[in-house]
């Protein structure tokens, strides 16, 4: 994805102006979770994703200077997707999805192949909310499955859980191994209020089961039971879009490196810890990259 970030130190004046200083960056959750896991991991991470033909160069280019090998899907049908994330003065972010050629990927779009030599599949929530797309997840999954590649999920989006049901996404996680939901997810997935107690609960559907708590670092549960609580580094937060992506991404990639899940959720706190002092869901770009360049200008959206 896109994304606009908009951070804005006054409330938003309905029906005129309101000051912002606002920067046009790569984004996507699966992308940014891949970066992260790049710039943590020792292995190679690859991305399948759709991008429209608009901005594929752009998208590429950094992914490949984040250390991502892209396997982008060129749709010429549909511009990429974008998001305008609005950032107030406490750092929390508001999001306006358009999810463009990104929920367009189907099965069409996948090959058991592409398990080749892969240590673990991670599937961005938000395939989960489209029906091509929530199909091609589906697939994946059970071809991890046959290749005996654990996969992990994150939940994604509070909104798009309660459009979608409850219920319905639950029953989307059987044969998952690690779920990665933010504190208001797993309540809303529980109905418990206390989020270590809807981690334990998850953790009897999900084995390994990682709740963050933003600022308050994150809880690990496994098989019913909490087994750690993780704090997160003090830091002044400018932008929280992508804290999630950067936690997902280091946890990963530092259980690939055979972290127990504590250690490996310190990491992740760590990561988030840093991605809210940036403004976007990416980490900084190498030194003497081109990939801050902005992007081409994007076309309407028909219809």
């Amino acid at each position: 994805m896109t994304d606009v970030v908009a951070r804005h130190s006054t409330a938003l004046a309905h029906g005129t102006d309101t000051p912002a200083r606002i920067r046009i960056l790569p984004g996507g959750a699966g992308a940014n979770v891949a970066c992260w896991a790049a710039r943590r991991g020792q292995g190679s991470v690859r991305l399948l994703a759709r991008v429209g033909r608009d901005q594929a160069d752009w998208h590429t280019e950094h992914l490949r200077a984040a250390g991502v090998h892209s396997l982008l899907v060129t749709d010429d049908t549909a511009p990429t997707a974008t998001v305008i994330a609005l950032v107030d003065a406490t750092a929390e972010r508001t999001f306006l999805t358009d999810s463009g050629t990104a929920l367009r990927i189907s099965p069409a779009d996948w090959s058991p192949s592409l398990l080749d030599g892969v240590a673990h599949l991670h599937l961005s929530g938000y395939l989960l909310f489209a029906d091509a797309s929530r199909r091609l997840a589906g697939l994946a999954r059970t071809s991890a499955r046959a290749h005996g590649t654990p996969v992990s999920v994150d939940p994604a989006s509070t909104g798009f859980i309660r459009t979608l049901g409850v219920e319905r996404m639950l029953s989307l996680l059987d044969g998952v191994d690690v779920l990665v939901p933010n504190a208001d997810e797993a309540r809303l997935l529980t109905g418990l209020t206390d989020p270590a107690e809807a981690a334990a609960a998850l953790s009897r559907r999900v084995p390994l089961t990682v709740v963050t708590l933003g600022r308050e670092g994150a809880l690990v549960a496994e098989s019913g039971s909490v087994t750690a609580r993780v704090r997160a580094p003090a830091v002044r937060a400018v932008d929280t879009t992508g804290a999630g992506d950067a936690f997902t991404g280091a946890f990963l990639a530092a259980r690939l490196s055979g972290a127990d899940p504590a250690t490996a959720a310190e990491e992740g706190c760590r990561a988030g810890s840093e991605a809210v002092k940036l403004v976007g869901g990416r980490p900084a770009p190498p030194a003497g990259s081109r990939s801050g360049r902005s992007p081409q200008p994007m076309p309407p959206h028909a219809g």
